[in-house]
């Protein structure tokens, strides 16, 4: 049973042993999947970074590795955060309430907005 908590084996030496060849452009579609996903999965970039290296030549040894993060990102849960915020007429200069928000997938930034609006607050009663 493998241990899926961390994309990689502790330890794990990709680059230091000999196995055979496999088709070149199988290892590249399953590479721009990656590198995509680790946009926001900040968790596994190291990993793909390495395992990237190996994107010319690559043996069959990276593609295990390359499966194994495939199996931890299946075996991960991916969350999503909205926050949102009012100030409702900070400034009584010029009277206009501020907004904002942000999203978090998998803790990691997505979107995020701050606005003042254009319409002017009257009254704070």
């Amino acid at each position: 049973m493998q241990d899926l908590r961390v994309p990689i084996e502790k330890n794990n030496r990709i680059g230091c042993e000999e196995s055979p060849t496999i088709e070149k452009s199988q290892y590249q579609r399953l590479m721009e999947k990656l590198i995509y996903l680790s946009h926001t999965k900040s968790d596994i970039a190291y990993v793909v970074s390495v395992v990237s290296h190996f994107i010319h030549d690559p043996m069959k040894r990276h593609l295990q590795v390359v499966e194994r993060i495939f199996q931890y990102l299946k075996a991960s849960t991916l969350s999503m955060e909205r926050y949102t915020d009012v100030d409702y007429v900070r400034l009584v200069v010029d009277r206009r309430s501020t907004f904002g928000y942000c999203m978090l997938l998998g803790g990691n930034l997505v979107t995020w907005r701050s606005k003042k609006q254009n319409v002017v607050a009257r009254s704070n009663a």
